[in-house]
């Protein structure tokens, strides 16, 4: 899919390096928004990179990348299930912070293609957001997402709470 200034496409096995920098990239912007560190991140071998980039073309799991026509990685979004009861599950959500906002439209079109897939998995897309990201919280109960009142232990701080949302598509 390609959209003004970005196109979008699944990642595959020979993507790791950029799925790598991305991830690089999120893990110190945004570190309270993701369930691994940077330093972790940074021990990780060429194999194991090569494993998540093949998560795009991995049914039933997807990771998607918005990729700007000179080839610089923009954002990504991943969805797996868990269980059949959960259906579609969105993770790994990043947009690079001069690429955010409506207006740049690069959350949006992630998203809808995101719905798109857990529409074949479900009548439910769920999420899990750290309650501190306030921003990433309103971008997801602006495109309909609601808070179901379940919470769960922040996998690095047990003493902080992720937040469930769900969408019906």
């Amino acid at each position: 899919m390609t959209n003004e200034g970005f196109s979008i496409r699944r990642t595959e096995a020979d993507d790791w390096v950029d799925v790598r920098t991305l991830r690089l990239e999120m893990l110190r912007d945004t570190p309270l928004a993701f369930g691994e560190t940077e330093l972790h991140a940074l021990t990780l071998d060429e194999a194991e990179w090569r494993m998540r980039a093949a998560r795009g073309v991995t049914p039933p799991g997807i990771v998607l990348a918005a990729i700007d026509p000179a080839g610089r990685w923009l954002a990504t979004m991943g969805g797996y299930v868990p269980d059949a009861r959960t259906g579609g599950l969105l993770v790994g959500v990043y947009v690079t912070p001069d690429y955010r906002g409506r207006d740049k439209g690069v959350f949006d079109a992630l998203l809808s293609q995101m719905e798109d897939w857990a529409r074949g998995l479900g009548d439910t897309l769920t999420l899990h957001v750290h309650e501190a990201n306030s921003r990433a919280r309103a971008a997801y109960l602006r495109r309909g997402f609601v808070e179901t009142g379940h919470r769960y232990p922040y996998v690095l701080d047990p003493t902080a709470s992720e937040i469930e949302m769900v969408k019906t598509l």
